[in-house]
């Protein structure tokens, strides 16, 4: 890993990787006063997704979670040469960790569906999987911007829901991807 990627000629240094999705890495970085989400995007095969220009996905994305309402990181810039991404680094617990140790509130289930009573009417679904959510100040940001036209089969009430609680959908999960 490099110790400092740069987003439009502007240094960031890397402190740590935050996670691997389907499109790319993101970095917790620093400008040396604040620290923001720097996702790199990859071109690994992804056997159960198909992508077209993932770069502009992500805009789209973003611009259209925006649209709808759904509480997102602010995306601050976007370095189109080297494929990169900068957005604002939301701090809390990911609900996949919340669920791991049972701290879950109903507040939380709550808050996930408002965000499907606008996302629903608006046909589209996000990806539930609970490492896309971060809880700060009680309240739960979706920090992942892909999102996809609404399929029945993946709203949060036929699958999210399956990995929100210590189902044993999730406890295979952990399983299978413990460290232990």
């Amino acid at each position: 890993m490099q110790e400092t990627l740069e987003v439009n000629g502007k240094g960031y240094a890397v402190k740590k990787l935050l996670g691997k999705g389907k499109g790319g890495y993101s970095y917790l970085a620093s400008d040396g006063e604040k620290q923001y989400v720097l996702k790199q995007i990859h071109h690994e095969p992804c056997d159960y997704y198909q992508f077209g220009n993932k770069l502009e996905a992500e805009l789209n994305d973003y611009n259209r979670l925006k649209e709808i309402g759904i509480r997102i990181p602010e995306m601050l810039d976007v370095d189109t040469k080297n494929e990169r991404i900068l957005k604002e680094y939301i701090e809390g617990d990911t609900i996949y960790d919340l669920v791991r140790r049972d701290k879950m509130k109903q507040s939380y289930f709550n808050q996930i569906r408002e965000m499907c009573s606008l996302l629903y009417p608006a046909h589209t679904n996000i990806d539930y999987f609970p490492t896309n959510f971060v809880v700060h100040n009680d309240e739960i940001y979706y920090i992942d911007f892909e999102c996809n036209d609404y399929m029945e089969e993946w709203n949060f009430e036929n699958w999210g829901v399956k990995y929100w609680s210590k189902t044993e959908e999730f406890l295979t999960y952990v399983k299978e991807h413990s460290n232990a």
